[in-house]
Formats: C-alpha cells, structure tokens, sequence
C-alpha cells in the first residue's frame, strides 16, 4: 500500500462536520474541478496569489502542478501539506500547513480556500481549527501564522475567532493585478490556542509519519 511507503497519506483530522485528509488524486480532480465552479466573485481577489485568474485548462494544470510538487519537494526540514476537506462524502474546499525548519522554529503557517456553494457556513473555522490541533497537539508546535488582505473578511473573522493576534504587516509587490497591497499578518500562540479552542477533533495515523514532519 502508498501508505507503507509514504506514512503522511494515512493522517486524517476528524471534527463534528469535517474529514480532513491529504488529497489524494481524485481529490485533486475534485479540487481543481470545484474550483472551476467559483471560489470568490469575480470582481474581487482575495488571493496574495492570483491563481484562480488563469484561464482554463491553465488554471487546473498549474493546480495540478503545484499540488504535485509539494509532495516531490518534501523535506522534514520544508514541508507543505495539503489536506482536503469532505463534508458529508463530498471535497468542499482545501486546508494546507507548511512549516520550515520545524524541528528548530516549532512555527506553522496555513492558508486555505473553500468553493463558493459552502462558504458561510462556518467550515471554514473548523477546518483551521482541525489544522490548528494537528499542529499544536500532534506536532507540538509553539506558533501558528497566517495572514490576509484587509479586505478579506472571512478570513479575518476566523483568524479573530481562534485567538490570533496582530502581527505587523507585509506589502505585496506591484504587479498585472494592479500596484502594491499590504497584507495583514496574524499569530496564535500555544496559549491563545488553548484559550479558543472549542472544536473537537481526533487525529490519526500520525505516529507513522511524525517523523516526515521533523517533529
């Protein structure tokens, strides 16, 4: 089996809603097939990334490219995990980690994104919060980041809803989706995370693959 090879596929993060697996192949055709149906209105971009503005097929294949490369450049001292995100049987949205030097740094950054049929109904805080048990009581770390335009809402609240405080501010450089932007930086300490942490959720199949983690 895959898993006897590569241990990372057999973790699952299990809430009262949610699995949250690393994708597998159909779920990347799930993914990408999800995101051609809409992840955001079409006048806004709440990307630092503009990913979802390539025309198709493009925007699917550098997907594709991109999900495959995480897996290809995998280091326990550089990793990105991306998990998918099932509700009732069905991919709804995609949740990913990654940490440098985690071994040492003990910090864990995040960015996610859901397809527009199943945003406001709350998946998106408890798909970070399962992320957030995964980092924090399954790796040990001591920080989680994450950061996002002022404009985008949802991803503030659920930042705010969690227990990340402000962190500064970064700028994004001018490019053909129009000048400079700043993006908000956020961080949660270990601390903040037990004081707003009120989803439960199960973890399995980490020991197995600890290890790939540089935990």
């Amino acid at each position: 089996m895959l898993t006897d090879h590569w241990p990372v596929f057999g973790l699952r993060m299990t809430t009262p809603r949610l699995e949250l697996r690393p994708a597998s192949q159909d779920d990347l055709v799930a993914l990408v097939e999800l995101a051609e149906l809409g992840v955001h209105a079409p006048d806004y971009m709440p990307f630092s990334t503009p990913w979802t503005r390539a025309p198709h097929p493009a925007r699917a294949r550098n997907a594709l490219k991109f999900y495959w490369g995480t897996w290809a450049n995998w280091q326990p001292e550089h990793w990105q995990l991306l998990l998918a995100v099932v509700h009732e049987g069905r991919v709804i949205g995609l949740q990913d980690c990654g940490a440098e030097d985690f071994a040492r740094r003990r910090e864990i950054g995040s960015g996610s994104w859901l397809g527009l049929a199943h945003q406001g109904h709350g998946f998106g805080t408890e798909m970070r919060a399962a992320m957030l048990e995964l980092a924090f009581t399954g790796l040990d770390a001591q920080w989680a980041i994450s950061s996002a335009l002022p404009d985008n809402a949802p991803s503030l609240a659920v930042s705010r809803r969690l227990g990340y405080a402000d962190d500064g501010t970064d700028i994004l450089p001018a490019d053909e989706t129009g000048p400079p932007r700043p993006v908000r930086r956020f961080r949660l300490t270990r601390e903040a995370w037990r004081e707003h942490r009120t989803i439960p959720t199960e973890i399995e199949g980490l020991d197995a693959c600890r290890e790939m983690f540089g935990a």
